[in-house]
């Protein structure tokens, strides 16, 4: 059996399987303690881990941390939500805390790696996952294992630069993309602030918001601009408002753009889109995503590529933590 752990900015899981299918002989979600730092999630899988190792005699430990990391060496590079990480020796500590050797992987990383082993990838040679959500990452597997374990970074769709004005190491997909950026647009539009420098990156420019639609946002957000979310304006575009649709749209067309991107290099068989943004479904999110990809993919391979959602839910980082430790990498 294997311990797959997963460490995020806000939760802790743990689950135990046998990396060959994808279900838990246990599952334990603990939430985590921002102001503990790395030294309170450490504590917690000191005492959860323990026990689980040995209830089901643990022959290895994945991870897969909310975060980079230098996975050869066995190293945290940093978190950008818990203080403590920053060159933390992770796979050294479980052997000497937990008695069991381990390997550490990127937690977008193991995502992709389970969605291709038993997820939505099942079957396919090649398989890029994408997760849309505070931040927008990227994994590749490539013959059932991850590409770029042995580098600084790799598949990090997020942080491509839309086009040769994004000169900015700031002005990425990612900014135009995830929960915080596509907010940051629909603020934008409301306020009616002269344009961004990002906004002259986008696919259509800057999304034009009628006054009926307007007044529903910001009734939405209680009248609070800056504390508009993702999931309002999801909310209200489900609900048949158009502006708030088109703020979509135009996130959803840029993250097309950066698939198309890849789908032009890599030529893989699927790309699954997954995370917290992806959730407003396929209508508002997924098909645009797709028209943009048959727009802006070199024509030979825009048809060759299937864009699907995940399957396997918030558990996707525990099965991939799993899936690598029963691999050993």
């Amino acid at each position: 059996m294997y311990l797959g752990i997963e460490i995020g900015g806000t939760k802790l899981q743990l689950g135990v399987g046998d990396g060959v299918r994808p279900q838990f002989e246990a599952l334990e979600r603990l939430s985590i303690e921002p102001a503990r730092g790395a030294e309170g999630i450490l504590e917690q899988i000191r005492s959860a881990g323990a026990e689980l190792v040995r209830r089901f005699d643990i022959e290895r430990v994945g991870f897969g941390f909310g975060g980079p990391v230098d996975g050869a060496a066995g190293r945290v590079i940093t978190s950008h939500q818990i203080d403590g990480w920053t060159g933390f020796e992770l796979v050294d500590w479980v052997q000497e805390s937990l008695g069991r050797p381990a390997v550490l992987g990127n937690d977008c990383d193991c995502a992709a790696l389970a969605e291709a082993r038993y997820g939505a990838g099942q079957g396919e040679r090649t398989v890029f996952y994408v997760t849309v959500g505070t931040g927008v990452g990227g994994g590749l597997v490539i013959d059932g294992h991850v590409h770029g374990a042995d580098r600084p970074a790799a598949a990090e769709i997020g942080h491509l630069r839309p086009g040769l004005f994004a000169d900015d190491p700031h002005s990425t997909v990612e900014s135009l993309v995830s929960g915080w950026g596509i907010a940051a647009t629909a603020r934008v539009c409301l306020l009616n602030e002269p344009q961004r420098p990002l906004d002259r990156l986008l696919p259509e420019g800057r999304p034009a918001l009628s006054e009926s639609d307007a007044d529903d946002l910001r009734k939405r957000c209680g009248g609070n601009v800056e504390s508009l979310t993702t999931l309002m304006i999801g909310e209200a575009a489900a609900a048949g408002n158009h502006g708030a649709r088109e703020i979509l749209r135009t996130a959803a067309h840029t993250l097309g753009w950066a698939v198309a991107q890849v789908t032009s290099i890599l030529a893989p068989n699927v790309v699954i889109i997954g995370g917290g943004v992806s959730l407003v479904g396929e209508e508002l999110f997924l098909n645009p995503v797709r028209e943009a990809v048959a727009r802006y993919a070199f024509p030979p391979l825009k048809d060759s590529v299937r864009l699907t959602s995940p399957k396997l839910g918030e558990e996707v980082v525990v099965h991939g933590a799993i899936a690598l430790g029963s691999h050993g990498r």
